[in-house]
């Protein structure tokens, strides 16, 4: 029989926020998006005190004087080493797990059982246990016979609706208690049901997760779609979803920001299309994909309709397919240059590249370079090495430019904790 839990880190990135900073134990920490415009993060504290997530942080700034609040922009590298250590710390608990998010995981832990004297349940504690001492961060664990039944645990152990010292096991419930605890959730909180759906599921009079599990497959099938009916099946306990230990290589990559402050120059712009090009086609090779085609978009602030609008997207196909970040910053560049008018105050730009396939499997044009490029491939190696060595941006295409005063605003950045010497807290004793 399979078993699947779901652990998932609670308030990931306000905790991450903590972690490096004992003076914030106890008070209310939000974390803002880029240009430290929205909430998109907030601790425990800060929900008690009724801070909305997607609320502009410019209205809370009085509420934030008056409690105390303490306002960070994003950091996504510490996010990012956190949620890499906090998978290592999982792996040790079962050797197959499916990174679902920054902050969740989805572990197999079937045969696992004999492991702990109180079985899945304490097995679940151990994990909590291991990740709270080792890494300083609080998860919950639902454990469950489907993956969306251990998604619907976790919701049940992280509201204090079931189980116990944030662990909730479906499996040693019984069917009476389960059948009153599905009453008491929404279908909406189930795993895949958004709202709209929820809306949809409401007017046919399913309400609860119970009447979601008991509603026809064949039905809902019909209604909805095929993927609604694998949630019923999977409510009822069948497994139809398959733990994927390799993340499926992306269709698209995008790279765009909101400027830090309005663009009106070529020259700015073209930096900034430049630098997102970078990241993009590092993400590309990671996933040993590439390119068949490359677009650009830039606009202006749509929220602002008294002043002049303009936007533009535009994608062009590439004569022969490449992870290269000369080639693709290249065509990126000439579309931009098409696009942009002058007497604009562009707010955004971005890239995406598309068509993608395995750099393994590429053919090749009669009428363009070879399909493999051996001394590009190697230049290409070469830069990522670098950057994985000594720190993206390291060593980058010329195109990006050195004054990027167009970059986002990131006025409460917290230090780089753990991925840079310099930002490493230094203790002296006197």
């Amino acid at each position: 029989m399979t078993v699947f839990a779901l652990v998932d880190a609670n308030n990931f990135y306000a905790s991450c926020e903590k972690l490096f900073d004992p003076r914030l134990a106890g008070k209310p920490v939000v974390v803002l998006s880029n240009n430290d415009g929205c909430v998109v993060a907030r601790s425990a504290e800060a929900k008690a005190l009724g801070v909305p997530m997607g609320a502009p942080w410019h209205q809370l700034r009085d509420l934030a004087r008056r409690e105390g609040i303490a306002a960070f922009s994003s950091n996504y590298p510490l996010y990012a080493c956190m949620s890499n250590r906090l998978v290592e710390v999982l792996g040790q608990f079962c050797p197959r797990l499916e990174v679902y998010s920054i902050d969740e995981s989805f572990l197999d832990l079937e045969g696992f059982a004999l492991q702990d004297p109180e079985g899945l349940t304490g097995y679940g504690r151990k994990i909590r246990r291991r990740v709270r001492d080792w890494l300083g961060l609080h998860v919950c664990v639902g454990i469950g016979p489907t993956k969306t039944l251990a998604k619907l645990a976790n919701h049940c152990a992280k509201k204090g609706l079931a189980g116990a010292d944030g662990v909730c096991d479906f499996a040693v419930m019984t069917d009476g208690e389960l059948t009153s605890l599905y009453h008491q959730i929404s279908a909406g909180e189930v795993w895949g049901v958004g709202r709209k759906i929820a809306a949809r599921l409401e007017d046919m009079g399913i309400k609860t997760v119970r009447e979601l599990h008991d509603a026809d497959p064949d039905t809902i099938r019909a209604r909805f779609s095929v993927v609604l009916e694998r949630t019923v099946r999977e409510l009822r306990g069948v497994s139809c979803l398959n733990l994927e230990e390799m993340a499926p290589a992306k269709q698209q990559i995008m790279s765009s920001r909101s400027f830090g402050q309005y663009v009106y120059e070529l020259a700015e712009l073209r930096e900034a299309v430049g630098s997102y090009m970078g990241k993009a086609a590092e993400k590309l090779r990671a996933q040993h994909s590439v390119a068949g085609a490359v677009q650009v978009h830039i606009r202006t602030n749509p929220f602002k309709p008294k002043e002049p609008q303009y936007q533009r997207t535009a994608t062009v196909p590439l004569p022969s397919p490449t992870a290269d970040t000369r080639e693709l910053t290249a065509w990126a560049l000439r579309l931009l240059d098409d696009m942009y008018k002058p007497g604009f105050a562009y707010q955004k730009a971005g890239v995406m590249l598309c068509e993608l396939r395995p750099q393994s499997v590429v053919q090749g044009c009669l009428f363009s370079a070879p399909a493999v490029d051996e001394q590009s491939e190697a230049l290409m190696r070469a830069l990522d090495a670098i950057n994985a060595k000594w720190g993206r941006g390291t060593l980058r295409s010329s195109a990006e430019g050195i004054t990027k005063t167009w970059q986002m605003r990131r006025g409460n950045l917290s230090p780089a904790y753990t991925t840079s010497w310099e930002d490493v807290p230094c203790v002296r004793a006197i």
